[in-house]
């Protein structure tokens, strides 16, 4: 049994730590000199810094060099990104919705979780990038370059990538219902049971791409090129297949446009 002394000793230090907690808080984020002058909008270059979870919404931030940034959580709604070196940046759950990324370089970042509703991606360069589980809903990504991105489960609904680089990008899993692809390059990309209902691929390059159980219900691919593709058990019911390319297409227990299951 624990002494009344030895109780008063464990109150007293008990009581201690609490005081020293209140007069000595936890210190904030401190940030380095380079990363304060960024903030305070004093210099526009900060690549590598460290800036999780930085209020920067709205700024203006054009042309600016974070290459390899610590951006994961940041705030950059509304922002612009014009041109903005953003390579190898890790912008995990980070907020980007309505932003400006025309012409920004966004090659293997680390974008898993981030958030770009309606933001303009025009041009873009994000070969390699991971934008896995990303909310990109009505973004703007025409023109863009994606080669090889990671873009699993993503929700792309409404999204513009016309004429886009898509080849070797992995989209499998991904919402891609309403997105428009008109002329995009798909070549060899992994579309493994992505929903593209109405979707858009109209002209579309998808020669040898995966597309096993995907969901293509409705969606226009006149012109599409889908030869050597895997359509294996994908839903092309109501799908419009005017003028495309199917030579050597896999089309195993693929629901055909007018109902019917291809053997």
């Amino acid at each position: 049994m624990m002494s009344h002394r030895s109780s008063y000793v464990s109150s007293g230090l008990l009581c201690a730590l609490v005081l020293g907690l209140l007069v000595n808080p936890a210190p904030r984020r401190s940030w380095a000199a380079g990363e304060s002058d960024f903030l305070a909008g004093k210099s526009k270059s900060c690549p590598a810094c460290s800036l999780p979870r930085a209020p920067l919404k709205r700024k203006d931030l054009s042309d600016a060099d974070l290459s390899g940034a610590d951006l994961s959580g940041a705030v950059l709604h509304r922002a612009r990104l014009t041109r903005a070196k953003l390579t190898g940046a890790d912008l995990t759950n980070a907020n980007l919705n309505k932003t400006d990324l025309k012409n920004a370089s966004l090659a293997q970042a680390k974008l898993q979780g981030a958030m770009f509703y309606e933001a303009d991606m025009s041009v873009a360069d994000l070969t390699g990038a991971d934008l896995s589980d990303g909310k990109l809903g009505h973004a703007r990504l025409v023109r863009a370059t994606l080669d090889r991105a990671r873009i699993t489960a993503a929700v792309l609904t409404e999204a513009h990538l016309d004429e886009a680089s898509l080849r070797g990008a992995d989209l499998s899993a991904s919402n891609l219902v309403s997105a428009t692809l008109r002329g995009a390059n798909l070549e060899g990309a992994d579309l493994n049971n992505a929903g593209l209902v109405e979707a858009v691929l109209r002209d579309a390059n998808l020669k040898g791409a995966n597309l096993r159980e995907a969901d293509l219900f409705g969606a226009d691919l006149s012109g599409a090129n889908l030869a050597g593709a895997d359509l294996s058990d994908a839903r092309l019911t109501r799908a419009i297949l005017t003028g495309a390319i199917l030579a050597g297409a896999k089309l195993s227990g693929t629901l055909m446009p007018d109902g019917s299951v291809h053997e």
